[in-house]
């Protein structure tokens, strides 16, 4: 029987637009890309050039620091653009995609004959070792880490999160593959939330499957890890996002790399919500061509509305990327003494508005901060959402005042910036609580290189 932790501290935000379980059409485009920011902590190095032809599969770029981790194209095609930004840092890469698909073969094999070596050979050498984060520093791992643990969280609690059993329904097998091919690494423990039923969840082999019960963040990978083995200094633990775990298994099952991802359309800007397939590297115009609410400017996010990345036109869907979210952008809304106002539709964890009597009423926010940044009160606002063995409001702090020594106290070994989006939703100083963990974790990676 899977083990069950309860957590009370947290909050569910209830928004417009949940993605319903239907799948929308999405027109095959004729450009992808890859994008290296997609893989925090690498410095990418280019192995191709304008020109050439690469298969599905082929490197396009690898880890200047780690030549061995190497990053497959998502289809077989001609490279048209290697796009810079400053100090010549690589945007992307563009393939233009070959009418009838091309596949590199690495060969169909039997995971429960390979040992721990086998495994990251086999992800290294297709590209796909990569799609492997790590605690400390929540950043893309190396092969030459030996993780303690490798957790993988299939419960996604964040507001407008796609359903991860509907994206499941029909590539089982490939999830169970992954599964048992990192089990070869070393134990992986399995995330899932209570209300969650999917037979290859609740009964996955060769995992330790926890069930977690209660609000958001109790889907964030950092919180499991928090509550089930925390990381101390010196120790390294494996996070895989789930739809990674599928595109390993389809590499073993099938010798070929599929970066296909089933993406939830979600936000009250959508004209029609539901769930596309659609390969990393797709252009996000493509897939929400005509299905764009008219009426206001609308704010696109590659992600969710706590932990997305603002999407432009150029932007395509994102190597981690579960969900497209669309919600006001709110640039044109205007009121007069709204602070007075007893504000029916808006959502407040104070109670400042009546709406706390609604029950679970869904709203539909904007983008709008509502108030500006101010100096940080000592409120105790983070702790009531995050469910975590951490002082988090000094933890910021000593972020904020750079006393490394006072981090690795307060346990910044243990925590990444999602862990954060909600205390930054609730937060009245109004600061980018994310960005500040995203720097504190990079100084100190940087320290203890």
């Amino acid at each position: 029987m899977a083990n069950v932790i309860k957590l009370r501290k947290g909050l569910d935000i209830n928004l417009t637009g949940r993605a319903q379980e239907q799948m929308l059409p999405v027109k095959s485009p004729t450009e992808y890309a890859l994008v290296p920011d997609d893989f925090l902590g690498l410095t990418p190095k280019v192995t191709v050039r304008e020109g050439d032809h690469v298969r599905a599969g082929d490197p396009l770029f690898v880890d200047k620091g780690c030549t061995e981790v190497s990053f497959a194209s998502p289809v077989s095609g001609t490279v048209t653009a290697v796009e810079r930004g400053e100090r010549r840092k690589v945007l992307r890469v563009k393939i233009a995609a070959d009418a009838q698909q091309e596949y590199a073969d690495f060969g169909v094999k039997d995971v429960a004959g390979l040992s721990a070596a086998d495994v990251k050979a086999s992800l290294l050498q297709a590209g796909l070792f990569g799609y492997i984060n790590q605690l400390p520093y929540a950043v893309a791992t190396r092969p030459d880490t030996e993780p303690k643990a490798i957790f993988v969280s299939a419960l996604r609690d964040k507001p407008l999160q796609g359903d991860f059993e509907f994206e499941l329904n029909g590539q089982e097998k490939d999830f169970q593959t992954g599964l048992t091919a990192l089990a070869k690494i070393a134990k992986v423990y399995l995330g899932i939330g209570a209300k969650q039923s999917a037979s290859a969840l609740t009964g996955a082999k060769d995992v330790e499957v926890t069930v977690f019960d209660g609000p958001c963040p109790a889907g964030n990978v950092g919180v499991q890890v928090n509550h089930i083995d925390p990381v101390n200094k010196g120790e390294v633990v494996w996070t895989v996002e789930p739809t990674a775990v599928i595109f390993f298994g389809r590499l073993f099952n099938t010798g070929k790399v599929n970066l296909t991802r089933r993406v939830a359309i979600a936000g009250s800007m959508v004209k029609q919500t539901g769930y596309v397939d659609a390969l990393v590297g797709t252009p996000l115009k493509q897939i929400l061509a005509d299905n764009v609410a008219e009426g206001c400017n609308v704010r696109i996010l590659n992600g969710n509305p706590l932990t997305g990345v603002i999407a432009n036109d150029e932007s395509v869907l994102g190597a981690h990327t579960s969900e497209v979210t669309l919600i006001p952008e709110g640039d044109d809304v205007n009121e007069i003494f709204g602070w007075m106002l007893p504000r029916f539709n808006d959502f407040s964890t104070s109670r400042s508005y009546f709406t706390w009597l609604q029950g679970k009423k869904a709203y539909n926010l904007d983008a709008r901060l509502k108030g500006g940044e101010r100096h940080m009160i000592m409120s105790g606002e983070y702790d009531r959402v995050l469910p975590m063995d951490i002082y988090s409001e000094y933890l910021i702090k000593s972020i904020i005042s750079g006393n490394i020594d006072s981090q690795e106290q307060l346990g910044i070994y243990e925590v990444s910036p999602e862990d954060f989006a909600l205390a930054e939703f609730v937060d009245s100083s109004k600061l980018p609580l994310q960005k500040i963990v995203r720097e504190g974790l990079d100084i100190l990676r940087k320290e203890n290189a």
